[in-house]
């Protein structure tokens, strides 16, 4: 139950994020919003691990597989992915079709036991899963 909580947690979050990251956008520019995204996001994640952890960074050399440590080049790739979107399509759009990505992806990386991941057997039920999702974003967008 508390990781149901925290998916929507972060589901909120993400969206409330990708709306103020367009508007601190339209105010600068692409890049500063981008910037100032992940500094925040860094002196955020200092003070809390000050905080609480303190676990030494010198982990980090010692993470196999190496690529693994691209996650903060994703997150300035999806802070640009995310605003330039938003800024197109507006929140709920975005939102829904980014959230129909992710699903598809990690349902894929699944399948295919990709990056360390356990590989999971191919469920119809999920694809129908996915279809039905789809299908829920083709409604919310039908115009009469």
């Amino acid at each position: 139950m508390t990781g149901i909580f925290i998916a929507l947690i972060s589901g909120a979050l993400m969206s409330l994020q990708g709306i103020f990251n367009t508007e601190v956008t339209k105010q600068s520019s692409m890049w500063v919003s981008a910037s100032w995204v992940q500094f925040s996001a860094l002196v955020t994640c200092l003070v809390i691990w000050a905080a609480s952890d303190r676990s030494s960074f010198s982990a980090l050399v010692k993470i196999n597989p190496r690529y693994v440590l691209l996650g903060g080049v994703f997150g300035a790739f999806i802070t640009y992915t995310v605003i330039q979107s938003m800024s197109a399509l507006g929140p709920a759009r975005s939102t829904m079709l980014i959230v129909i990505a992710q699903l598809t992806i990690s349902w894929g990386v699944e399948l295919l036991g990709m990056f360390g991941v356990e590989k999971a057997d191919f469920s119809m039920r999920r694809l129908m899963g996915l279809l039905i999702a789809v299908a829920g974003v083709i409604l919310f967008e039908w115009e009469s």
